[in-house]
């Protein structure tokens, strides 16, 4: 016998009918009908009459009912205790780069915070990479794959980047376009190396350390900029620029090994894990 099985037969006993009992459990009758069926077999005895009006106890199944409302009971004090015990509350500290917090994480959070109402964030915007093993935050969301051997590294997605500008730049030849660059103080940044090279000996009519300010920047038309591809797609007004292919960056989840073992922070884990890859689709 399978609790299941009797969540079915309490559901029909109490509308009385196939497509009453189904729409409780959102299920179709047959599923109603051929779980009850599985019941009976499991039990030996008959539990409903079969009527043109609708399903009837028989007196058997009115003797097992108050069995059964006493299995659904202890089910629910079961799930409770299991919920305390999972202890789904607390706060759990994430950092991760502003961009990637602000444009593409915290529209998700709220279906998380309507799943987990006890848990609070504490999310931080911020390029420095926090030190997870002294506890500065329970994950990170990195853009490159963690060189530290007491760190969980989970690969999540790969990001894009693309050149990026308003329309008066498409139609601007690409001799005479005029460039959003990053200064001096990025210089080993991967994506400065990238656009240094392919700017070449055209003009960068602006420098700044803050992609956010490159987006800005370009929104507002004043030259093209080197965007992720999440980011520039919130903007209508900016549009993919031809140029030779950038190389994606891969997207890790990092975590402590101790602190995964935290429920709310698995809880968080999950939900990244599983939400964020199809945001940045």
């Amino acid at each position: 016998m399978q609790w299941d099985d009797v969540r079915y037969f309490l559901a029909l006993a109490r509308e009385g009918s196939l497509s009453a009992g189904a729409r409780t459990l959102g299920v179709e009758h047959s599923t109603m009908s051929r779980r009850v069926g599985q019941l009976e077999a499991a039990l030996g005895l008959r539990l409903f009459d079969r009527l043109p009006r609708g399903w009837q106890l028989t007196q058997e199944g009115e003797n097992l009912l108050p069995q059964a409302l006493a299995l659904e009971t202890g089910m629910a004090g079961m799930l409770r205790a299991a919920s305390a015990q999972h202890a789904l509350s607390g706060q759990v500290r994430l950092t991760a780069p502003p961009q990637l917090l602000n444009h593409v994480l915290l529209p998700l959070l709220t279906t998380f915070r309507q799943r987990y109402p006890d848990i609070d964030l504490t999310l931080l915007g911020e390029q420095r990479r926090a030190r997870l093993e002294q506890g500065e935050a329970d994950l990170a969301l990195r853009l490159d794959e963690a060189n530290t051997p007491e760190l969980i590294a989970r690969p999540l997605a790969k990001v894009g980047y693309a050149l990026y500008g308003t329309a008066r730049w498409r139609e601007t030849r690409p001799g005479e376009r005029l460039f959003i660059g990053f200064d001096d103080s990025l210089a080993g940044m991967f994506l400065k190396r990238w656009l240094d090279q392919h700017a070449g000996e055209r003009r960068v009519a602006l420098r700044g350390n803050d992609l956010d300010t490159h987006f800005q920047a370009a929104k507002q038309g004043l030259a093209v900029a080197l965007l992720p591809h999440f980011l520039a797609r919130s903007a209508p007004e900016l549009i993919q620029l031809d140029s030779p292919p950038t190389p994606d960056k891969t997207l890790y989840l990092l975590m402590h090994p101790d602190v995964r073992r935290a429920p709310r922070v698995r809880a968080l884990a999950d939900f990244i894990i599983d939400a964020l890859p199809n945001a940045l689709a």
